[in-house]
């Protein structure tokens, strides 16, 4: 791959840090290495949140108080639904690295979920940003047992 990546941008909120592909220029040069493409951190953020959900055995993301206001947000009409919520990610000129906090279904491997969970989201952010993944570090904060689901819906009121 002739493309090199480089920092551009910076500041403290993920969004505003962004990567650089540049690739090769001038008439030689195939078409597709022609210019820059810039990847902003949120996007990678975006695409390992993603890539961990897909993984059987993996309930939600975010630890403790994250997961609480990400739940209220996600019932207020128009709050999103949190998608990088227990998701950081470190982006350098070629690099990523990725940290997780996850919440496991009871009964599931964790090491199996978690083997998983760090080989879809290392291919789907290498096939997608060309990045090279270096780590993809997981906290499994808590496990999601089968009768909390029953809890929660008789807290939530008897009127609907």
């Amino acid at each position: 791959m002739t493309d090199n990546i480089t920092s551009v941008g910076g500041g403290s909120r993920p969004d505003t840090s962004v990567s650089a592909l540049k690739g090769r220029t001038g008439a030689g040069a195939p078409a597709e290495t022609r210019g820059k493409t810039s990847i902003a951190d949120g996007v990678v953020a975006k695409i390992a949140g993603m890539a961990t959900r897909e993984v059987p055995g993996i309930h939600s993301m975010g630890a403790g108080m994250a997961r609480a206001f990400g739940a209220m947000r996600e019932r207020v009409p128009g709050g999103g639904g949190g998608v990088t919520r227990g998701v950081k990610v470190e982006v350098g000129e070629r690099q990523a690295a990725v940290d997780l906090d996850v919440v496991v279904e009871y009964g599931v491997s964790i090491v199996d979920v978690a083997g998983a969970v760090r080989t879809n989201v290392i291919s789907a952010l290498e096939r997608m940003t060309g990045l090279e993944v270096v780590e993809v570090n997981i906290a499994v904060d808590d496990v999601h047992l089968p009768d909390e689901e029953e809890e929660a819906e008789r807290d939530e009121g008897r009127v609907r």
